[in-house]
């Protein structure tokens, strides 16, 4: 049965609309109480820039305290900071409160083990079956509340280990884009750091400018900017800091299955990759197998959603995935996607090259895709549409056409009203035209 309240990334919604609710976020917190192993249980809990975080974390923070758990106030640090301090601030649970590339008047629940994995489905399953029943409250055990702003320096000294040297970006230009998000007061800092000449854009967040017209959903000032001041690139990130977007010195957008090629060459070349094998979602162009599989790399496909790129990436043993959206995860340096880390990582792999950007990418040649994202005005009519037989007949017969050489991927979106249809081939002419066929069929049940 699909999730209530939870999707490929938790919880998330309009703020002060449910579920994205102080009541909301209150019960969620004390429905993960007892679920907790330890004796003393705590919590971290960070947030982005949006002006409805303090709110939330408030109402969680509330929540954890009246079962007797104490919280960790970490503040504004991106995702994957708060990832990386889990195990450190020795916690039963981290809570990230972030709508990440979405606009201001959203927000998120984010929830992430004591090791800083994102909960599996059955976990989060639980507590969806939760969220249904009353709670029960242990009123003879109340916890308090610290504030641990000041851990975001492990992470920074973290890094050290990802740099061969103080000054290895030395003689590096690069345009930031900080999304005015978590990464705001951050990012910049650390590029400097390690000697980069750094054109900064979007790190004054009010509260109400994260992702508004900057970030890596809107990346096209960064693009700009790269080619007017003649740096070598353009590195955008999103609200939480988890998604990467990257452009060339002559400011074209770098598609994200590319960066994945790049990063797979660059750590096989250092010896540095691991179980021989790189993970991405089925959404990633069929090209980035073909060019993997030619590095002598075993490759994996996934569902959509960072959290099962992790999952295939812990099992396989290996320690480079992503998702072409620009989730991307050096498992060496961070247990979940990190727009600073891939960041420095490009900016290391494109010095040792001794080329321009330009003169990289295209890494491999895409093979024919289309991917179709049809928005239904009538919500109800997705779910119909994703069951219909003669529709799903329909798709059964274009996969048989394509045979292997090629797939096709149905998705209803976790966030929307909306169906996307994916076609992958060998022939563009075949894919289009299946393409075409598959999506005017979808949208015929939208009336």
């Amino acid at each position: 049965m699909a999730n209530k309240y939870f999707g490929t990334d938790g919880v998330r919604g309009r703020a002060n609309v449910f579920p994205m609710t102080i009541d909301f976020a209150m019960k969620l917190a004390q429905v993960i109480a007892p679920r907790l192993a330890s004796a003393e249980p705590r919590i971290a809990i960070a947030r982005d820039t949006r002006i409805s975080g303090s709110m939330l974390e408030a109402a969680m923070t509330a929540g954890f305290n009246a079962m007797g758990v104490e919280v960790l106030q970490l503040g504004v640090i991106p995702t994957p900071a708060l990832a990386r301090l889990a195990p450190v601030l020795n916690v039963d649970m981290a809570v990230m409160i972030s709508a990440s590339h979405n606009p201001y008047f959203e927000n998120g629940i984010k929830l992430m083990n004591g090791q800083g994995h994102k909960l599996s489905d059955a976990e989060v399953g639980a507590l969806e079956q939760a969220m249904a029943e009353e709670t029960v409250y242990d009123r003879d055990k109340i916890a308090g509340t610290v504030n641990r702003e000041e851990a975001i320096n492990r992470y920074l000294q973290d890094l050290d280990a990802l740099m061969p040297s103080p000054a290895a970006l030395k003689g590096l230009k690069l345009v930031l884009d900080c999304a005015n998000g978590a990464f705001s007061a951050i990012a910049p800092a650390v590029f400097k750091k390690y000697g980069a000449e750094v054109i900064v854009l979007a790190d004054r967040p009010d509260g109400y400018n994260i992702n508004k017209d900057c970030g890596s959903t809107h990346p096209e000032k960064m693009m700009q900017t790269v080619a007017a001041e003649k740096a070598a690139l353009g590195i955008a990130v999103d609200g939480d800091g988890d998604r990467i977007i990257v452009c060339d010195e002559q400011g074209h957008k770098l598609d994200g299955d590319q960066i994945i090629a790049f990063l797979a060459q660059y750590l096989q070349s250092e010896g540095k990759i691991k179980g021989n094998a790189v993970v991405s979602t089925i959404y990633s162009n069929r090209g980035l197998e073909k060019y993997l599989r030619s590095l002598g790399l075993d490759y994996y496909r996934t569902k959509v959603g960072e959290r099962y790129v992790v999952e295939k990436m812990k099992e396989v043993g290996c320690n480079l995935g992503g998702e072409e959206s620009g989730h991307m995860v050096a498992a060496d340096y961070a247990a979940t996607g990190d727009g600073v880390v891939v960041g420095l990582l490009v900016c290391l792999g494109l010095l040792k090259s001794g080329r321009k950007m330009s003169e990289i990418f295209p890494i491999f040649q895409p093979l024919p895709a289309v991917l179709s994202r049809l928005r239904f005005e009538h919500a109800d009519k997705v779910q119909t549409a994703m069951q219909d037989a003669a529709f799903l007949a329909m798709i059964d017969e274009a996969k048989a056409t394509l045979g292997d050489r090629g797939f096709i991927v149905l998705r209803k979106s976790g966030t929307e009203p909306m169906v996307q249809v994916l076609v992958q081939g060998d022939d563009e002419a075949e894919v289009r035209f299946l393409s075409e066929r598959l999506s005017v069929k979808a949208k015929s049940f939208d009336i």
